[in-house]
């Protein structure tokens, strides 16, 4: 098989980062030629299926070869260069990894966006990023459409479909008349390889920025000792494609390892489809929210014979111990929970084969050195709150994000003396398990979504019946918590049947931003909670919610 004890070497600091690194030709590249000489399971490395009878499996080889036609498109018809920026908006198609591995060939930073975007944030996004170049299918351009003029750095529009569209590129015809020869440029293991959008408290969402060796080779120990992936495993991740979690448990950690991406479309989620899949396809391997295995076990799980899963993972948000429970029972397996964010990726797992506490996150591996810290950078004593937060000096793990892109400011604030502080709050045990307890700047984590408060309190501003709002997280027993809207009402609406009023306003919001973000629940209050200079105390009203005062 591939060697991969350097890189495992490099994430222990036992050995220096290459200058030069690029995922496709160092790591995909070598597969394909150990698959041609027979020295790989004879699984695909890529298996798809719509749930309706069409399948597609790729081999590393077959992958080569797809993903130089596409990398011809993007640098001929599309006219994109090095450095590039694309903003990369699909559904769990196989179009997505192609295009995502044309782009590392290529040297084009791709830049990952959820199909539930909004024209309002598509315009944003590619404002902020300056993306030349912009992919996405019929659901979503006629958005792009409503705000492409108002983007002078955008010169191509390039569509997922079968038919055509004004002023758009077809891939698919693109596609077929592409060449396969292609030569993979070299890249240096820090030049920019991809970018994050990813919300805040306050102001619009951040751009965070990754290098080619970041999230490749920083997959490796999860890899290997949480996911425990071999080049024989069949890893189904759900996350959309959108977020980070796609690529780690989608893309690079079971490429490196040599093993299987299994995806299934799913463009609707269904508990009975996920049992239906684990029973009927060789999956060995299953990643997917708390949110998702808090619904698999309001069903009678004993009902489904999973021949060949032996793995459960799961990250994104806190997993229940209860739900953990009632999985073990049912299935006999345990669930690994797993910690991470966008700009670091997985910083503490619950490794195969060690001892599970329920309700943690589990041990930091190498090569982040994670500590609980107050709000001076000091290291707090065991079993104390405070931040958690990872060690920087004197030495940055090359998989932490290089930047949050044009925001010096915002990428100087993430640091505090000798750590990067991840902004939530936790302790650390005696014997170095990681337990979280809560947000410390707000976020709110819902069926594993990152939730801006300043996003939603922005949408609702602009109805007409709002004069204020204040967005906290609520707790719910399902998705553990929702958002929750406090809206202080023009004396206009106060008079308006008050359920109508919030179905209008969660309508509204869905329209305005993207629909996951809409709050679930709106109370209307005569006023908010502020400090002397005007701030709202979020904070108090979290805890209220919550009911901690």
């Amino acid at each position: 098989s591939l060697d991969l004890s350097e890189y495992e070497a490099i994430n222990r600091y036992e050995k220096e980062l290459p200058e030069y690194f690029n995922f496709a030709s160092d790591v995909l590249d070598k597969w394909s030629k150990l698959e041609k000489n027979g020295n790989r399971p004879a699984h695909p490395a890529f298996w798809w299926t719509d749930g309706k009878g069409k399948e597609m499996r790729w081999g590393f080889e077959e992958l080569g070869f797809l993903s130089k036609k596409a990398a011809n498109v993007l640098s001929g018809p599309c006219n994109l260069k090095r450095g590039d920026r694309v903003i990369l908006i699909l559904p769990r198609i196989p179009e997505w990894w192609l295009l995502s591995v044309a782009s590392i060939r290529t040297g084009i930073v791709f830049v990952p966006g959820t199909l539930q975007l909004t024209a309002k944030d598509i315009l944003y996004r590619l404002q902020a990023s300056k993306a030349k170049c912009i992919i996405t299918n019929d659901a979503l351009a006629a958005a792009v459409d409503s705000v492409s003029s108002s983007c002078p750095f955008l010169e191509t529009k390039l569509l997922i479909s079968e038919g055509r569209r004004d002023n758009w590129l077809n891939f698919k015809e693109l596609f077929d008349a592409s060449p396969s020869s292609h030569s993979c440029v070299e890249t240096k293991s820090s030049d920019p390889m991809m970018i994050y959008f990813t919300s805040g408290t306050t102001g619009l969402p951040k751009m965070a920025e990754h290098s080619h060796s970041s999230m490749t080779l920083g997959c490796m120990i999860s890899g290997r000792y949480w996911l425990d992936l071999k080049p024989s495993d069949v890893i189904w991740n759900m996350s959309d494609t959108g977020w980070i979690k796609a690529t780690l448990g989608s893309f690079f950690s079971p490429w490196l390892w040599g093993g299987t991406a299994f995806i299934h479309s799913m463009p609707q989620f269904d508990p009975r489809e996920i049992l239906n899949v684990l029973s009927t396809y060789p999956i060995t391997k299953m990643c997917t929210a708390p949110t998702v295995y808090r619904m698999l076990v309001q069903h009678n799980l004993t009902r489904y014979r999973f021949k060949s899963l032996r793995h459960c993972l799961t990250g994104g948000e806190p997993l229940n111990p209860e739900v953990m429970a009632q999985w073990k029972k049912q299935t006999g397996l345990d669930i690994h929970e797993a910690y991470g964010q966008t700009e670091v990726g997985i910083i503490s797992q619950n490794e195969k084969g060690t001892k599970i506490k329920p309700g943690s996150m589990g041990k930091p591996p190498p090569p982040y050195d994670v500590q609980i810290i107050d709000e001076n950078g000091n290291i707090l004593p065991r079993g104390q709150e405070g931040d958690i937060a990872i060690r920087v000096k004197p030495k940055r793990p090359f998989c932490l994000f290089s930047c949050y892109v044009d925001n010096p400011q915002k990428t100087a604030a993430a640091f505090c003396g000798d750590f990067y502080v991840t902004s939530d709050r936790g302790w650390m045990d005696e014997e170095g398990y990681l337990w979280f307890v809560a947000r410390s700047d707000d976020i709110i984590i819902s069926s594993g979504y990152r939730i801006g408060p300043f996003e939603v309190e922005s949408a609702l501003i602009e109805h007409p019946a709002v004069v204020e709002s204040a967005v906290v997280s609520s707790p719910d027993p399902l998705r553990r918590e929702v958002v929750k809207a406090f809206v202080v009402l023009s004396p206009s609406f106060i008079s308006h049947n008050p359920e109508e009023l919030i179905r209008e306003l969660q309508e509204h919001v869905k329209k305005v931003t993207a629909p996951y973000k809409y709050p679930r629940k709106v109370e209307f209050v005569q006023q908010l909670p502020k400090t002397i200079s005007g701030k709202v105390k979020r904070h108090e009203l979290r805890k209220k919610e919550w009911g901690q005062i």
